[in-house]
């Protein structure tokens, strides 16, 4: 069992990667419908326009995480990391539930689309608070030595969400005709996950809180207005988190995300194949981020999150002449060795990005920073490749892109003290 000194943590753990895990499976569950989404919600005489207002929804979700980051982050910092992950969840299963209840635009015209915008928008909030509140919490419930370990489980949490979130649309779509799964069969994944949303609540209601929040607690170091501290003292921290999520952003939503869209234009594979190949990669990352977490405690986070950025930063230009090649043997290569150095970088990264802040501001710090370079950067990445590609002609332009991004990654990584991750020698400072 894993142990913070006498106090276990399988059951912190759990309860932080079971809400995660839920969290994004409700999360996806919107991008892996959106083309039935798409002609429920937006009919139009042009199916690309549908798909395109769906997916432009989609997208409000992205922009509203940082709100949700400063809403979340407020309640983490000033009245615990429990409470606010415990209502994070909530907030995701009720809107999440009103999709799987909303009528049609065939039932009650523009307000279909217009609530299943503002359902959206809810559901950003809530992740805006989640991913970056759980990593929050687990590193702080672990030992100095485990941290890499512990916080890895958020980022192999939210893979599992996802990839449940994709089998469960996969199940759904092989089981049901088409005119069922137009009708009503849509609706199942959305009801479901909201409900068992509920074990998660349950379970986040019943753990112990950080030990590092309780100790801010009991010295009356809680601070009143995290935000305006974060802007006045911590600039800094502010600007190296959203450097290092530029890559952890733009390597996911790139490789698994719009990549077996690239292989598909690019190349004869069929979609089939491609996503076959992208959910078994998918799969290899959720197995290797917690090893990478593991090993980064053994010989340092920063050395296991060097070694992947600068893998992706010298290999992803040859390795997308190996996905443009049209070979399986060699796009399967190049997708393999692409999720090792992925893994390499997302293992310990929240070791390091989580232990910038003092405790006091770290849960909005962590996730104001967070969630405006996922918006920024990550949401953008598969628009921005397909852009490059058509103005420069070019089918490696996407790898120019990644390599670019994981040199700035290394960059801000140089700026951080040895002495500033992983140790966190001052954890209840206030300045």
């Amino acid at each position: 069992m894993i142990s913070d000194g006498s106090r276990p943590l399988r059951k912190t753990v759990l309860a932080g990667a079971v809400g995660n895990v839920l969290e994004w499976y409700d999360f996806a569950l919107f991008g892996y419908f959106a083309p039935v989404l798409s002609l429920l919600f937006f009919p139009s005489s042009d199916s690309s326009l549908s798909l395109i207002a769906t997916f432009s929804v989609f997208a409000v979700g992205f922009l509203a995480r940082p709100l949700g980051a400063l809403l979340f982050g407020y309640w983490g910092d000033t009245r615990g990391r429990r409470e606010a992950l415990a209502w994070s969840i909530l907030l995701m299963a009720l809107p999440t539930c009103l999709v799987g209840m909303l009528p049609t635009y065939a039932q009650i015209g523009l307000a279909a689309p217009l609530a299943l915008t503002a359902l959206r928008f809810l559901q950003g909030l809530s992740v805006g608070g989640e991913f970056t509140g759980s990593v929050t919490f687990l590193v702080e419930h672990a030992s100095p030595t485990e941290r890499g370990y512990i916080g890895s489980w958020a980022g192999f949490s939210a893979q599992i969400g996802a990839l449940l979130g994709s089998g469960i649309g996969t199940v759904a779509a092989a089981s049901l005709t088409h005119e069922a799964l137009q009708e009503w069969g849509w609706r199942i994944p959305f009801l479901s996950g909201s409900l068992i949303a509920l074990v998660g609540w349950y379970l986040r209601r019943r753990i112990p809180e950080s030990p590092a929040f309780e100790r801010l607690q009991q010295t009356g170091a809680v601070s009143s207005s995290p935000a305006r501290e974060l802007l006045l003292w911590h600039r800094a921290p502010l600007l190296q988190v959203i450097g290092l999520v530029l890559l952890h952003g733009v390597a996911f939503y790139m490789f698994y995300v719009f990549l077996p869209t690239y292989l598909t234009r690019v190349t004869d594979l069929p979609m089939g194949t491609t996503l076959t190949i992208n959910t078994v990669c998918m799969a290899l990352l959720a197995v290797l981020i917690p090893v990478m977490g593991k090993l980064s405690d053994r010989v340092g986070h920063r050395w296991i999150l060097a070694g992947g950025a600068a893998g992706l930063a010298l290999g992803t230009v040859p390795f997308f002449l190996w996905l443009s090649s049209g070979q399986i043997a060699l796009i399967v290569a190049a997708q393999t060795l692409i999720t090792v150095f992925v893994a390499a970088y997302m293992g310990p990264f929240f070791a390091i990005v989580a232990t910038l802040f003092p405790v006091s501001r770290r849960y909005t710090g962590l996730s104001l920073s967070y969630n405006i370079a996922a918006a920024l950067f990550g949401g953008t990445a598969p628009l921005l490749a397909t852009i490059l590609i058509e103005r420069s002609g070019n089918v490696l332009a996407p790898g120019w892109y990644v390599s670019l991004c994981a040199i700035l990654s290394l960059i801000a990584l140089s700026t951080i003290r040895d002495d500033s991750t992983g140790t966190a020698k001052d954890e209840a400072r206030v300045h």
